[in-house]
This record gives C-alpha cells, structure tokens and sequence, in this order.
C-alpha cells in the first residue's frame, strides 16, 4: 500500500563517500530495490520505482522526505507545494500513485533505522568481501546482502495477499523518464543541455521549425524527442540519433 525511499551517504568503501537509494515497504519493511549511486537525484528515485514496478508492480502510496528532486518547497522548513510538482511528482502523478512529505526525522523512522543498520553491516561484508569499486558494490548488494537482509529483517504481513496491481500499461520508460518541453529550431534541430539532437526527416511533415516538442530522457542517459504521442528520434547519451522511422508511445 505505501513504500518508503530514502538516501543515506556514507563512507561504505574506504575512503570513497556514495548514496545508498533504498526503496522498502511500509507494513514488512521488505527492501525491493537498493543500489549505489555517486549522488541521490531524480535519476536514482526514479530507477528504485522502476526496479519496484518491474519486480511486484504498481503500489498506492509513496512516502520520503523533502528533498528538491521529490518536491518543491517555496519557503525552506515550510510545507511542499502539491500544485507544482517536480519530474519525480509527473511520473508518479501518471501512474496515480499518491506521494506523502515526510515533515520530520521521527516521522521517517523506519528507513532510519534500516539505514543505521545498513551503515553498521554493510561496510564490514563490503571489505570482507574485497570490494573497491561502486560496480562491483552493486553487484553484491543484488546478489548476497539483499536477500540475506530481508531473510533477517522483514516482517510477516498482517493480511494474506498483495496489494501490488502489476502493470499492464504502455512503456514504463516513456513515463519513469525527465520531460522537457523546448521548441525546434530553424535548422529543424533542438537544443538540450549542450546536445544538438538533428530531427530526421519523416513522412508526417516536411520540418518541426518553430514546433513545440518534448524531451525525454531516459534511465540509462538516452534521449528521444516528441511531437505528442510520437517519437521523432532516439539519440545516445551524445545526441547521436540512434534509428531512423518512427516509435509509437504513450
């Protein structure tokens, strides 16, 4: 019904400083997704639902603190605005999964106490097992730590069943994705974060100048471009357009 996604940066290798993204269930405390990222943002927030949607599927309710990439606040300390939300609130929004603002430390207890846990363990199994390098992090946390933590950790449900409905929608990575509106410039070509991305010739229109279009950009790094429902063109994390036609989406 409600899942919890939190961050904790720590020294979990020696002298390197990373953010654990954690991703548990309120009523088990069962952790679904977990993984290492050089900086928590909307990138890693949105990767932890994904890797939730992929495995179980849609959930009701998403609780977490106030950090700038799930909410913004226009007064520091002071409530979030719900009328204005950022990317991570568009996603969830579309899938209609409610987000709830955590308004104090003790009000976030329990990915607080899985954090003090994690920071007291993980360290320790990550030098026994001679891991140096954020990769190799990864892969132990999805091979050994994980499922041993919640062997030990979770809790039995108090009802029978799951509430999770699995998804049965269009394609996830055109909604868990960064959306940007720009508009096509006279060289038929958009400007993003210092990519040209050359929109190729299609057969629905001689030019998109002057046209407004939207930005995807995916999980991975990738990039599309979208004139309402209909991709353009898909470019690499360079800008490098990456297959000619047209891809239907959501």
């Amino acid at each position: 019904m409600m899942l919890h996604q939190d961050g904790s940066r720590h020294e979990w290798v020696s002298g390197q400083q990373w953010d654990l993204i954690a991703t548990m269930d309120d009523a088990t405390s069962e952790h679904y997704s977990m993984f290492f990222v050089a900086e928590e943002g909307t990138q890693s927030s949105l990767r932890g639902v994904r890797e939730v949607i992929d495995k179980r599927g849609l959930f009701s309710s998403f609780y977490s603190d106030r950090g700038s990439h799930y909410w913004h606040t226009p007064e520091a300390g002071g409530p979030v605005d719900k009328t204005n939300p950022t990317q991570f609130g568009r996603a969830l929004g579309h899938l209609g999964i409610a987000m709830i603002a955590a308004y104090s430390p003790q009000a976030r207890g329990r990915s607080e106490r899985a954090f003090r846990t994690h920071q007291d363990r993980l360290p320790k199994e990550l030098a026994l097992a001679g891991v140096t390098d954020m990769e190799a992090a990864n892969r132990y946390l999805i091979e050994t730590y994980l499922p041993a933590f919640n062997r030990e950790f979770m809790q039995p449900s108090r009802e029978e069943g799951s509430a999770f409905i699995p998804w049965k929608g269009s394609d996830l990575d055109d909604i868990l994705c960064e959306q940007f509106e720009r508009t096509v410039g006279n060289d038929n070509c958009v400007r993003f974060e210092g990519l040209t991305l050359q929109i190729p010739a299609d057969r629905h229109r001689c030019h998109y100048v002057k046209t407004r279009v939207r930005v995807h950009r995916y999980l991975d790094g990738r990039l599309a471009v979208f004139h309402g429902p209909r991709q353009l063109a898909l470019y690499d994390v360079e800008g490098v357009w990456q297959k000619p036609g047209l891809k239907a989406a959501a």
